[in-house]
């Protein structure tokens, strides 16, 4: 697909290297998903939020989360206003197409339930008065590695919010030297140019919601993650949140390929991105998440699915 290609290459003239990152990304936001980035500092995160808002012609705001940051700076609070004699809502952080949460994991919890409160309802209560985000909507939280001082760990009730938990990684040395020659005398984030707007990508997620999941594939899924609840080791399998994550991002990944039915393979490509920080492991396991995960999705038979 034409449009897709292009709103991919176009976010890689900014984030060099990184096209499976960068599809991934695609992948949630088309699905309604939200996005959390893990990394350590300097990889881009911020960037590739700006560059798909950019290409996707959205409105964009960022809330740097610090340990200051309180809940009315994410969704708003009412306020007296004399001139007109009544209170009004002034508008928080979250009320814009696409959010970015730099450092979830710097702030309080109080704050960090503010913003995923949101993101489960599409909408903010301030006062008693419920007020809708914007549409389309999308939050992309990043967070350093809780290894790293003044962070901690979001909730597993938190966690089960986003759709996909994805690492962008270290840029290869010919993507290096790419971004360093582009920002000698330039910032290429001013020079991206925009392939669709807000209602052509609600169009689009549209064709993903009627994208057509057979019988088979809910079976295929359902199996998958009823397999990871019993497994030695593990405390808390998939729920029935990620297993409808699943569906909803192996959709959006058909599309990215130009069908309009989802096969297996549209499964097995987005399982681990939309499981993996799902899985809470017993203190008695001996192994990772997400080799746990790799074996579930190897051990589970996939089902033969005739071609629409």
């Amino acid at each position: 697909m034409t449009t897709v290609n292009n709103i991919i290459s176009e976010v890689e003239t900014v984030i060099k290297g990184k096209r499976k990152v960068i599809e991934k990304v695609f992948t949630a936001i088309l699905a309604e998903g939200h996005i959390l980035l893990e990394d350590v500092p300097g990889i881009g995160k911020t960037t590739l939020a700006l560059a798909f808002s950019k290409v996707l012609g959205l409105d964009f705001s960022r809330i740097q989360f610090t340990p200051d940051v309180t809940a009315s700076d994410v969704v708003g609070f009412t306020y007296y206003d004399k001139e007109q004699d009544r209170f009004q809502y002034r508008q928080g952080a979250v009320m814009s197409n696409f959010v970015l949460g730099d450092e979830i994991n710097r702030t309080s919890s109080r704050t960090q339930s503010a913003l995923l409160e949101v993101m489960e309802e599409g909408a903010v209560t301030v006062d008693g008065v419920r007020y809708e985000v914007p549409k389309p909507f999308t939050v992309m939280a990043t967070q350093n590695p809780i290894d790293h001082i003044g962070t901690q760990k979001l909730p597993q009730a938190q966690l089960d919010r986003f759709m996909m938990k994805l690492t962008i990684g270290y840029p290869d040395y010919q993507s290096q030297m790419e971004l360093l020659r582009d920002r000698q005398t330039a910032q290429p984030l001013d020079h991206i140019h925009p392939v669709v707007n807000a209602s052509q990508l609600i169009e689009m997620q549209q064709v993903v919601k009627n994208t057509i999941i057979s019988e088979e594939i809910l079976d295929y899924v359902t199996k998958l993650s009823m397999e990871t609840r019993t497994i030695q080791g593990v405390a808390q399998g998939i729920s029935p949140r990620g297993a409808l994550s699943i569906c909803r991002a192996a959709k959006a990944h058909a599309y990215i390929q130009n069908r309009n039915y989802v096969i297996p393979e549209d499964v097995m490509a987005v399982f681990l991105d939309t499981t993996h920080h799902r899985i809470v492991l017993s203190p008695t396991a001996l192994t990772s998440a997400e080799t746990i995960l790799r074996d579930v999705l190897k051990n589970t038979p996939s089902p033969d699915v005739l071609v629409q």
